[in-house]
């Protein structure tokens, strides 16, 4: 691919400066109407060292509000040691920029792939990324600025001989110009995998300045227009659609017309199971030492944990999360309580705030309600869409699957009670001071809704209960049987995890 690339084209100077202004003055205009419409934009440039990333990003960003853009610039993971302590992707979910705004990379999560060649594992991980926020309304343009192995020699030698610019060469890039024939094979490959239509590669003639700035700018007026068109934007008549690629819609074997069932799974629970008090008292302490024990282990290996609660109101999770960590060290865990998106997370991907909350190499991240609402509340309360929801599971699926093989344990719980109980809960609540808190009238409303919240459980269990991430359905009418079964649980995940059983 790379190789087939005309180098020589070129833009004179008097067609450059003819055609050059008005394409500023139209970026100008489309990020303002980008920031009215809420749409979010990446830009990526990659390319060869002396590719001019830096110039063309400056004629890119010449003509834009500067309130409205942040520039990236992307060092290696090596660099920074990112990878020791998370996912891959994560330090990337967090760059992502918010609705209305334009995030610019000089490099990008390419390098993942590019500095240290991985497996074309990396590059799902790259693709699925893109994916999910080009259904979440992103517009994403990436640049490969090409430029041939002696034009690159060539540049390298004059960087070098500057005493203003030879610190950006070192041996690594005489080292990579070495290497060129052999890394033009890999940088095929990589663009070739992750070139998709939500996320299509440009590849940019970088030899002559004024000929790639031209490109670059066009090509990303046009992005942004037909971004904008996709939106409706500016025709009131029109509803802003989602951009959402229809074939990964309900893909995973479960289309919209062909998965309907009875609810079955959560009434077929045995809540009759019972913990005596006495029985209680004893396993208690053993249980929430052994976790304990586990968890200095988890920090010496270096092993993540991630524990979500779900469940229905009352059903104790809250109680369980207490008993949890009561012997555990504070230092070495977290625990997130996930409320309804305020408006700085609503501005980014649902998932973006999970993906921040992420626990550290070695530390233990407990959820209180978690990124399930998308197909949970989110779905009955009609805050999202069927597509949004039903392309949910998907993007679950991918997201935790990243989590497990950078080495997470995860465990994840269903708190099970019937109505009675929760009938009964309610009511304790709203007598109690101390727990007066507890109880909304949101609550009382949603015990109207059940039978919609136990279908949508039932198909976010059999959707997302994956060998690298089982749901485990917790019998709660009585609390004490719940607490012990999740600390066992949890032990057994964790002594799974780190081979010790």
């Amino acid at each position: 691919m790379l190789e087939k690339i005309d180098l020589s084209r070129k833009l004179d100077k008097s067609e450059y400066k003819r055609i050059a202004p008005p394409l500023r003055d139209r970026l100008g205009c489309l990020q303002r109407s980008a920031r009215a419409a809420e749409m979010p934009v990446i830009i990526i440039f990659e390319g060869w060292e002396a590719s001019g990333k830096g110039t063309l990003i400056n004629e890119l960003i010449l003509p834009l509000d500067p309130r409205g853009f942040r520039v990236h610039y992307v060092h290696s993971s090596a660099d920074d040691n990112q990878d020791a302590y998370w996912p891959l992707m994560r330090r990337f979910w967090l760059m992502t920029p918010p609705r209305g705004r334009i995030g610019i990379f000089n490099r990008s999560w390419y390098r993942l792939v590019m500095d240290s060649p991985k497996s074309l594992a990396v590059c799902d991980d790259i693709s699925s990324f893109e994916r999910q926020l080009f259904e979440d309304g992103y517009i994403i343009v990436k640049f490969f600025l090409h430029i041939g192995k002696k034009e690159q020699k060539k540049r390298l030698r004059k960087l070098d001989s500057d005493s203003s610019s030879t610190w950006r060469v070192s041996e690594k890039e005489w080292r990579d110009n070495e290497k060129y024939d052999d890394t033009v094979k890999l940088m095929d490959e990589i663009i070739q995998s992750t070139d998709k239509p939500y996320a299509p590669w440009t590849l940019v003639e970088s030899h002559d300045r004024r000929y790639a700035a031209v490109k670059i700018l066009s090509t990303v007026a046009k992005c942004l227009e037909k971004g904008l068109e996709v939106r409706g934007f500016n025709k009131p008549s029109a509803s802003p659609p989602q951009p959402v690629i229809e074939e990964n819609v309900g893909d995973s074997g479960y289309g919209a017309d062909s998965f309907s069932l009875e609810p079955s799974l959560l009434k077929n629970v045995d809540l009759s199971k019972r913990t005596e008090a006495e029985e209680y008292e004893e396993r208690l302490p053993e249980l929430q030492e052994r976790l304990r024990a586990l968890q200095y282990e988890l920090y010496r290996a270096r092993r993540p944990m991630v524990i979500a609660f779900e469940g229905k109101d009352a059903a104790g999770k809250g109680g369980c999360i207490k008993r949890l960590t009561q012997r555990l060290d504070p230092r070495g865990y977290q625990v997130s309580p996930t409320a309804a998106p305020n408006d700085w997370e609503r501005a980014h991907h649902y998932l973006w705030r999970f993906w921040e909350a992420f626990p550290k190499a070695g530390h233990i991240g407990i959820y209180d309600r978690s990124w399930y609402g998308r197909v949970l509340v989110e779905r009955v309360e009609g805050f999202a869409s069927e597509s949004e929801w039903r392309r949910a599971y998907d993007e679950i699926n991918e997201m935790e699957g990243q989590w497990f093989r950078y080495g997470a344990i995860i465990v994840k719980f269903w708190l099970q009670i019937d109505d009675a109980e929760q009938l009964a809960r309610f009511e304790e609540r709203g007598k109690t001071p101390e727990k007066n808190w507890k109880i909304t009238d949101e609550d009382w409303r949603n015990r109207e809704k059940w039978p919609r919240y136990e279908e949508a459980a039932e198909e976010m269990m059999l959707r997302t209960s994956t060998t690298f991430a089982p749901w485990t359905i917790v019998e709660a009418n009585d609390k004490p049987y719940a607490r012990c079964k999740v600390l066992k649980k949890a032990i057994e995940a964790a002594e799974d995890g780190l081979g010790k059983r």
